[in-house]
């Protein structure tokens, strides 16, 4: 779950590919996440919200289920080489409206140009969804050279007002990559892409595991105030976690709360308020 201008990503429970008892065919991405939502989508039920990802679930079958079924969001990549219909449509559209900023990132200026357009078929065929398609464009204000593109298609109603916003929304999807399976990988909780453990279950196992601790570490930052100044004084996660081990190798505490107060009067911090 990922917001725009929050690095947190909490982690949900995930739906492995693997084999399914009683079908023929190999397991795929589009049949695990139509699995996730039968099962977890009455969690967020009273809830708006909006599913991101990338050009594969930009399909009719799923966009569908997700709109009718569920009466929920998307914002999904849409690559021109697998939405030839869209595109088709979009190239004599007279409809494609456009805006346009400048941004100053620190260092350059850059113009980020939109161009959005509502109601065009997803794929061909009668039964085709009608979706939303949104593109955006920044390019170094001197020198005219790209630096960022790609589009969506979505079911939320595309305006100049809101483009920007819908546009944002998409590419936090990146946050899952890069502040989730990117940490989870690198910065100390030693997940690799395949475990290799176990014939059948252990290293979905594993994984869950990892999926699990990262979930109660974004909740103690979010929600614990110790661990908070800790991990901002501890800012390297291996550096953390390292000192939790050699702390907990030698010595028991009465409570996870009373080992960070220990940490924290250790390391001489201030916990006043501000």
């Amino acid at each position: 779950m990922v917001k725009p201008e929050s690095p947190h990503v909490i982690s949900l429970c995930p739906e492995f590919i693997v084999p399914q008892d009683g079908h023929e065919k190999q397991d795929c991405e589009r049949a695990a996440v139509k699995r996730w939502l039968l099962q977890h989508h009455g969690d967020y039920q009273p809830h708006q919200v909006t599913f991101l990802g990338d050009d594969l679930y930009a399909n009719n079958p799923l966009c569908k289920l997700i709109e009718e079924t569920y009466e929920q969001y998307f914002v999904f990549v849409c690559k021109p080489s697998s939405h030839t219909t869209l595109y088709d449509r979009l190239t004599s559209s007279t409809e494609v409206e456009t805006r346009q900023e400048r941004h100053w990132n620190g260092r350059y200026g850059e113009i980020w140009s939109y161009r959005f357009v509502n109601q065009l078929p997803l794929r061909s065929g009668d039964d085709a969804l009608l979706v939303n398609w949104l593109e955006l464009t920044i390019t170094h204000e001197e020198s005219g050279k790209q630096l960022y593109h790609n589009s969506w298609v979505t079911n939320h109603h595309i305006t100049a007002k809101n483009v920007d916003h819908l546009a944002k929304i998409g590419r936090t999807r990146w946050k899952v990559e890069n502040e989730n399976i990117n940490i989870l990988k690198t910065k100390g909780y030693n997940l690799n892409h395949n475990f290799g453990h176990g014939k059948s279950h252990l290293s979905n196992v594993f994984f869950s595991l990892n999926i699990l601790a990262f979930l109660a570490h974004t909740s103690q930052h979010l929600l614990d105030t110790a661990y908070r100044i800790l991990r901002e004084a501890l800012a390297v996660r291996r550096t953390f976690f390292n000192d939790l081990k050699a702390l907990t190798r030698y010595m028991v505490f009465d409570s996870w709360q009373s080992l960070f107060e220990f940490m924290i009067e250790g390391l001489e911090l201030d916990v006043s308020p501000t």
